[in-house]
């Protein structure tokens, strides 16, 4: 294990010094954040699929409507822990509302599920296919990290604020 550690610590040494603090933390956190999704992704696909739409007699008809509920909860909870606890530090404008950060963070998501299918497919056509579909995990999440950290939690530049020691021109002083 402190193999592994001494070549990631190498490997976060050679970034440059601005994005090697997030790369410890942040992307830790979103990692945190990914698998406790997981978790819950798998809790509700099991409590869908088997009590919620068990009136429903198709398997595979269930288990769509079982996935889409799993996913959606997943996303709403992943949306919620990271906007608290990965990207806390980020405020954000009176006008971007909880909703609208929500829409920006499913399209990222949605980028990375598809970049993850792509990848597999592509992937497996070179190695197995559950090797595959790690390697494509892997990256897709730091794609999801990126595109997160860039547009749907992006640092926001301060606004400069005129203070009452700014000299303003007065309309009494005419020459």
């Amino acid at each position: 294990m402190s193999t592994l550690r001494s070549f990631a610590e190498a490997v976060i040494r050679r970034l440059p010094e601005r994005l090697q603090p997030m790369v410890r933390w942040r992307f830790i956190k979103f990692g945190v954040v990914g698998a406790s999704g997981t978790v819950v992704n798998l809790a509700v696909l099991y409590l869908a699929q088997e009590f919620l739409f068990r009136h429903i007699a198709d398997f595979h008809d269930r288990l769509n409507y079982s996935i889409a509920l799993a996913i959606t909860v997943a996303t709403i909870s992943n949306f919620y822990w990271n906007r608290r606890l990965t990207w806390r530090d980020r405020k954000h404008e009176a006008h971007h509302s909880a909703l609208f950060l929500f829409f920006k963070y499913v399209m990222a998501a949605g980028l990375a599920i598809v970049l993850q299918s792509l990848l597999t497919k592509w992937l497996a056509l070179y190695m197995h296919y559950l090797l595959a579909n790690v390697l494509a995990i892997a990256l897709s999440s730091v794609c999801n990290f990126v595109a997160n950290d860039r547009m749907t939690f992006r640092r926001r530049k301060a606004k400069i604020v005129a203070t009452d020691e700014t000299p303003s021109p007065d309309v009494h002083d005419k020459p």
